[in-house]
């Protein structure tokens, strides 16, 4: 490559402008789409066909894209999914019909799936050990910067005549930056013409190539060879463990926990989508600076503790405040209009954002729907009533319930922050370092696919569990669920902190017993010798 260009520079640039268009693209369809119902008169059941068919199409990517990925290369599956997005941008911006705007967001959806995850894998194979931390953490940071630009745009596009055509369409801007940066960077650690380049990030540590490289299966993701079993049961478990606890659900009461603070009307929705987002993107920034610091551990441990005190704290303050307002979906809208600010979007990489709860207003006092609606705007709706109560009229609250009332929004704040310094940035970061190279493409798109799955499952169930226990008892049951995560952490998740790739490996060839409750090797106690190996890592 001749001079070796700033490497450093350009892998963080992949890594914010990937992030970047992935929450773009999360959080543009809740400012587009109530222009979107204006234009074609889409039912409550057309827009969740068109909200949710993104996620189809990023399950979809996730079942294949890791055969794409280690077939491929990652360097060339990020171009190549980028190609896909511009060509599922054109399709929207053009698009005259709903079967056409669901065709491509159901691009988009693979687009975007297939180049987080190739993403991830990429800049943390070509960095070293104190810098990947930080790079990969960047991705989720551009992730919240997306989401916050996303609305920022259809704040300023949301009277523009076909505004919605442009809220998509500029979603190739980070895209083709991405790609121009990519032009500069090696094709991955596999080359030989690329490790000179390499070694100085890899803290002189180049791999090293030969005939004897090792060869995975699929299958062999769950066998004990090398522990390949213990490495997917920590992949999934995490990736499990970050949807369970209910992220996404507990994001889309984040307006209805507003309201009854007393932030009314639109405003409201400002605080749930700039508030909230400010709050994740702070949040993610702290994780950045800790993460090669305190470890990966530390980070994972300390969220999922605060995430279970705060989602409790919010079912126990809902007990004494009534907050069981359910979103209303209005296939046409009156002529009151609708906030401006659908609401702020859960996180995290890999994971799907759901708008916030939209209502229904005049221009004097807002009203939640009582009618059995499912949810418009969010991406995981499921066409079942929700449980809707309006609120009371206006009167000044007790003390007491004000007291409560604050705390349940601090409580809702602290479970925001929780996920963005622990699960959202910390699982991708793992999943990326823990698996052999031979296979990681595929080993990180198995656990990928079931965090859409399993994002889905959480969602279309959430009315459901309500209708069953109670909105209380469901933020409690979030809290232990989160117990359950933090012993799983514990048990389970080792400290990569620091550590090359190929010592990963080699801790991992030597906890033969993951698996054990009784018998636990910690990284600390560890010790590593250089060895000659034939397969990259």
């Amino acid at each position: 490559m001749g001079c070796s260009p700033p490497v450093l520079p350009l892998c963080a640039s992949v890594s914010l402008l990937g992030g970047l268009t992935f929450g773009y693209e999360l959080a543009v369809i809740s400012g587009a789409l109530l222009p979107l119902q204006l234009d074609f008169g889409l039912s409550c059941s057309e827009q969740e066909l068109l909200v949710g068919s993104l996620l189809l199409g990023a399950l979809f990517a996730s079942l294949v894209g890791g055969f794409l990925i280690d077939r491929y290369g990652r360097k060339q599956a990020i171009l190549s999914s980028n190609l896909v997005l511009l060509a599922g941008s054109l399709d929207l911006g053009l698009a005259g019909s709903l079967a056409w705007l669901v065709l491509g967001r159901l691009v988009v959806g693979f687009a975007i799936s297939l180049s987080s995850m190739a993403c991830c894998i990429y800049v943390s194979e070509l960095v070293g050990p104190w810098q990947r931390g930080v790079l990969v953490s960047l991705y989720e940071a551009g992730i919240t910067v997306g989401i916050l630009l996303s609305y920022a745009l259809n704040y300023a596009l949301a009277s523009a005549p076909w505004g919605w055509r442009h809220m998509f369409g500029w979603a190739a801007a980070p895209a083709l930056l991405q790609s121009l940066s990519l032009l500069f960077l090696p094709a991955g650690v596999d080359e030989t013409a690329a490790h000179k380049d390499l070694i100085p990030l890899q803290g002189g540590e180049a791999p090293k190539l030969g005939p004897g490289k090792l060869r995975y299966s699929f299958l062999d993701l769950f066998r004990a060879r090398d522990n390949m079993r213990g490495r997917t049961t920590v992949g999934l478990g995490l990736v499990l463990f970050q949807q369970l606890t209910g992220q996404p659900n507990v994001l889309c009461y984040a307006s209805t926990i507003f309201h009854s603070v007393g932030f009314h009307g639109g405003s409201s929705a400002v605080l749930a989508s700039v508030g909230l987002g400010a709050v994740k993107v702070a949040a993610t920034l702290t994780a950045m600076g800790l993460v090669d610091r305190a470890g990966r551990r530390a980070l994972l441990l300390a969220g999922c503790s605060l995430m279970a005190l705060s989602v409790s704290g919010i079912g126990l303050v809902s007990f004494a405040v009534p907050m069981d307002s359910g979103p209303s979906c209005l296939a046409v809208p009156n002529a009151t209009g609708q906030t401006g600010f659908p609401g702020d979007s859960g996180l995290l990489k890999g994971s799907s954002l759901p708008p916030m709860p939209s209502t229904s207003e005049d221009q004097r006092e807002p009203v939640l729907s009582t009618k059995p609606h499912s949810r418009a705007g969010d991406p995981t709706a499921s066409p079942m009533p929700a449980l809707s109560t309006a609120f009371p009229a206006p009167h000044l609250p007790s003390p007491e319930h004000a007291l409560l009332r604050w705390t349940a929004l601090v409580c809702l704040m602290l479970f925001v922050s929780a996920f963005s310094f622990g699960f959202g940035p910390v699982t991708w970061l793992v999943l990326s370092e823990i698996y052999p190279v031979e296979i990681r493409g595929r080993a990180f798109a198995f656990c990928n696919s079931f965090n859409w799955a399993t994002n889905l499952f959480i969602s279309l169930s959430f009315l459901d569990v309500i209708s069953a226990i109670g909105l209380s008892w469901t933020f409690l049951l979030y809290g232990l669920t989160a117990v359950l995560g933090l012993g799983f952490i514990y048990l389970f998740v080792p400290e990569t902190k620091g550590l090359s790739l190929v010592e990963i490996d080699q801790q991992f060839q030597k906890r033969r017993v993951t698996l054990s409750f009784g018998h636990r090797h910690h990284s600390a106690g560890v010790q590593y010798s250089r060895i000659e190996i034939s397969a990259a890592s």
